[in-house]
């Protein structure tokens, strides 16, 4: 595991990068709002990928890094992954598939962010289809998934308080026991992210 910082017009980011042995291919996932990258579905998925041969680089915002818990704007967080994105692509990933991937909020960046950043695909751990406490068609996020056009899977809770989005032409929805922490079945989570990997990658690579 090797740690790099990198500056973004928002403040400094880290990444913490668990590099496969042979991989061919990279893995950026990013945090919660107000969690970090210990999260025990991020820690499940590094491990699946790596498994699958699969890089992956655990990206914390620049708010996280400055010890801040409230999250930036959208704009902030989406250019500060795009900067990092960019340059872990040139130092660390070059020339190799990148797949964009978060829980909660960092799904939704992800979403956001795969067009600009080339992405090949688009993992959502615990997308949060809905703020908290409205409706069920109460401010829906259903069109940043709806927005991306490469192969995206949605592993959420079949509890989460958020809502469960609804399976597309390009992504397809895994539900799991539990809310949105999706820690109650780990390896469920583990199981269908590293199936989906080696599926979406295995004609890019």
């Amino acid at each position: 595991m090797t740690t790099t910082m990198i500056d973004t017009r928002h403040g400094p980011a880290r990444a913490e990068l668990h590099c496969a042995e042979e991989g061919s291919a990279a893995l950026l996932l990013g945090h919660g709002a107000g969690g970090n990258i210990d999260a025990k579905d991020l820690v499940v998925v590094t491990r699946a990928a790596h498994d699958a041969g699969v890089h992956v680089a655990l990206v914390e915002q620049p708010y996280r890094v400055a010890g801040r818990r409230a999250p930036a704007p959208a704009r902030q967080l989406d250019e500060a992954w795009l900067t990092v994105a960019d340059e872990l692509a040139r130092h660390w990933f070059d020339g190799m598939p990148m797949v964009f991937g978060g829980r909660s909020s960092g799904a939704r960046v992800a979403c956001r962010t795969a067009a600009d950043g080339a992405a090949v695909a688009v993992l959502c751990l615990a997308f949060p289809l809905r703020p908290p406490g409205k409706g069920p068609d109460g401010g829906s996020r259903q069109g940043e998934l709806d927005s991306v056009e490469v192969p995206t899977l949605v592993v959420q809770g079949e509890q989460d308080p958020f809502g469960v989005p609804q399976a597309r032409r390009h992504h397809e929805i895994v539900t799991v026991s539990g809310n949105h922490s999706l820690d109650s079945d780990l390896d469920a989570v583990g199981r269908a992210t590293g199936e989906w990997l080696g599926r979406v990658l295995r004609p890019l690579v």
